[in-house]
């Protein structure tokens, strides 16, 4: 529920949010989110969190979590200091990094920035929450909290706008969306009765412990930034304003994208585990082949859908002015069809404890990226810097690839005959004779969109039904529409 109304206000609403304040204002509201997301995560904290309290809350030890969570607050203080530290030095420099720029758009964006950074240092001792409520196992009232947060912004950005409100009520009202949903988990902890926390308690042994853990979640994590948090920067050194708004929107579909087709990835973990446990390779590869399979389906679907009808999508979405965005979104779309498909891998690397392995790849991802994205954005601009995240995407596939079959033992080649090989024809057929339809389809506009995007529809379902789909998956998706007409 929470993923599909994000998703559509995500649609509804940016395109009036960039209308009402600029394309401009909402390129420096995007660069400056970015920059304060460099400095602003959990470290591999949260996970280490989750596991720990978990552990010790299943052993009766309610006086482990409470030593616990003083010394990981403690912590977060300590880092929350030198991350203002950061960020003021950071300010000082704001001209000479950001010298795309204009006097006008920087004197904004100072603003902007003081405004984020004061809330990011607010914020930032709070994070382990989020780890301490899924320990308690308050799925329900985290998912809330999150589905709250979300209304909250959309509901305080609308009355802002409406009554004249600009690039800086944006950033205010995100602020005090954040503050208000802090609240809200301070108060669901409070419901579980946590005992009083022990601020004076240093353990060396369970700090390495919890360190130990979280230090390659955090090089992952710090990889991760450094393909879309770092893209805005790279791009306001060689471009202006308006190119950041049409890399954040870009980000924006792929990041929709990514959501919507790796809901179902994050399920797998404790079944893994038992197979691990019970050392059935075998059966690891064949859940990744059918699991992968499907998502293949999804996201193709996805890909094809906007090969063929995205240009009109973006044109009746954001209207003129827009056109990169179709070849930056595709550019940063497409990878996902070789990653996410095999996740079932990565749960696997997880939850053998070879984190380590997947930390050097996605270092080797981002370094890809920051050495290609100077050259490439210079000379291409916007278009070039998704390229290069394209190009760091598809090699950290690889490397994953290699991972999977020399240290977690999956072979990655009888998945990817099974998979993709078996698939990949349809796919070209449907995207092949989804273009020939949209060539005699000569309406315009939304009428014109909406014929075009029932035709690529059809077309795919029958492509891949009568071409890729074995008998399992037939049932698998013919089951729910059965439903709906049989009722």
């Amino acid at each position: 529920m929470a993923l599909f109304l994000n998703i559509v206000i995500g649609l509804l609403y940016i395109p009036w949010m960039i209308n009402t304040i600029g394309k401009a204002d909402y390129g420096l509201y995007t660069l400056a989110m970015s920059v304060i997301s460099l400095f602003v995560f959990d470290f591999g904290l949260g996970s280490a969190i989750t596991r720990f309290v978990s552990k010790f809350l299943a052993e009766g030890r309610q006086d482990k979590v409470d030593c616990l969570l003083g010394m990981v607050f403690k912590l977060y203080l300590l880092v929350d200091l030198v991350i203002l530290l950061g960020l003021a030095v950071i300010y000082f420099f704001l001209p000479s990094i950001y010298h795309g720029l204009t006097p006008e758009e920087m004197a904004n964006f100072r603003i902007v920035y003081i405004i984020a950074s004061m809330f990011s240092v607010i914020s930032f001792p709070f994070i382990p929450l989020n780890g301490i409520i899924t320990s308690y196992e308050k799925f329900i009232q985290l998912k809330s909290c999150d589905l709250i947060h979300k209304l909250i912004i959309v509901g305080l950005m609308t009355a802002c706008l409406l009554l004249g409100g600009g690039l800086f009520s944006l950033v205010i009202v995100n602020s005090v969306a954040g503050i208000i949903i802090i609240v809200l988990k301070l108060c669901v902890l409070g419901r579980v009765r946590i005992a009083a926390i022990q601020w004076r308690y240093w353990d060396k042994a369970l700090l390495r412990t919890v360190f130990g853990f979280s230090v390659w979640v955090t090089v992952i994590q710090l990889a991760q930034r450094c393909i879309f948090n770092i893209a805005p920067s790279i791009l306001a050194v060689f471009a202006t304003s308006t190119a950041i708004t049409i890399l954040g929107i870009a980000i924006c579909l792929e990041g929709y994208t990514f959501s919507f087709a790796s809901a179902i990835n994050g399920m797998f973990l404790p079944r893994v585990s038992r197979m691990i446990a019970n050392n059935d390779r075998d059966e690891i590869l064949k859940l990744m082949i059918r699991i992968g399979r499907i998502q293949i389906y999804i996201i193709g679907l996805m890909c094809v859908g906007f090969i063929c009808v995205g240009r009109e999508f973006i044109r009746i979405w954001l209207g003129d002015g827009y056109e990169e965005v179709y070849a930056c979104a595709l550019l940063i779309i497409l990878p996902s069809f070789l990653q996410l498909p095999q996740e079932i891998g990565s749960t696997t690397v997880v939850a053998e404890g070879k984190v380590k392995l997947q930390a050097y790849a996605f270092m080797i991802m981002a370094a890809l990226n920051l050495a290609f994205a100077y050259p490439l954005t210079k000379f291409w601009g916007v278009q070039g810097l998704c390229t290069s995240i394209m190009i760091a995407y598809v090699v950290r596939t690889i490397l994953m690839d290699v991972i999977f079959y020399r240290e977690v033992h999956i072979n990655v080649y009888r998945f990817f005959r099974e998979s993709y090989l078996r698939i990949l024809p349809s796919l070209v057929i449907a995207t092949a004779a989804s273009l020939l339809i949209n060539m005699f389809i000569h309406y315009e506009g939304l009428a014109g969109f909406i014929a075009k995007s029932i035709a690529c529809v059809l077309v795919y379902a029958a492509s891949v039904w009568c071409i890729a789909m074995n008998a399992d998956e037939k049932q698998l998706f013919a089951a729910p529409v059965k439903r709906i007409f049989i009722r």
